[in-house]
């Protein structure tokens, strides 16, 4: 089973790292582009703190977000708050969300997240880690996906490999990385194809961040795929 315990503090770790970024900004700042389309930092800012309290629901057997439409009305109603009131909200829903962590509980039991998806209860610290550190690289303001922890890009390009296996509108990827590892991912159908490059490059690819993988060298294959929106 995933180390619950070690993902909880590298989610503190990574939240820590993020407020300290963000504390820098100011108003202006704030309202400016960020690297995700139609969406300013202070919208990430407001989803990063909605998602933690999504992540409580979930913990605590409620849905994760009453809907869709209520999860994008509560981003947009708080995107353009001042610096200091987005900084308060990312501590205090941080705060509650690891909070609720802490009390005895099955960590083996199965959880419902969004759109009837299901996992793991230990694995939900992970996917908390995940929206903190990709939404500090979205937010751009200097924290880029060669900045990430080794393992976190590890794990993560595991995680959207297999996220995207099996999917018949991908063609059979293998991913290779310079130096070292590789992984698998697409369906079994098409002309497969093979991905040579640095670990942030294939992370780029995978989650659609970035370059979205332009640098990578195509070993094999008819170029790079276009994925599908995550």
């Amino acid at each position: 089973m995933t180390d619950h315990v070690h993902d909880l503090r590298s989610v503190r770790e990574a939240t820590d790292r993020l407020l300290t970024a963000v504390a820098k900004l100011d108003n202006a700042a704030l309202a400016e582009e960020s690297h995700l389309p139609g969406w300013s930092r202070g919208h990430i800012l407001a989803h990063l703190a909605r998602n933690a309290d999504a992540l409580v629901n979930v913990f605590e057997g409620r849905p994760m977000y009453e809907s869709a439409s209520a999860r994008d009305a509560d981003i947009a109603r708080d995107a353009g708050r001042p610096l200091e009131e987005h900084l308060t909200d990312l501590r205090d829903s941080a705060a509650r969300f690891l909070a609720t962590t802490e009390p005895a509980q099955d960590w083996s039991r199965t959880v419902e997240l969004r759109n009837g998806v299901t996992d793991l209860a230990a694995n939900v610290p992970f996917r908390r880690w995940v929206e903190v550190e990709l939404h500090h690289v979205d937010l751009n303001i200097g924290y880029e996906l060669h900045d990430l922890p080794e393992e976190f890009t590890d794990r993560e390009i595991a995680f959207l490999a297999d996220r995207w296996s099996g999917r018949p509108e991908v063609p059979p990827v293998t991913l290779r990385a310079v130096p070292g590892e590789v992984w698998h991912t697409g369906g079994t159908e098409g002309t497969p194809v093979v991905l040579e490059g640095p670990k942030d490059e294939l992370l780029g690819w995978l989650a659609g961040r970035d370059l979205r993988g332009a640098h990578l060298a195509v070993v094999a294959g008819d170029g790079l795929p276009e994925l599908p929106p995550l």
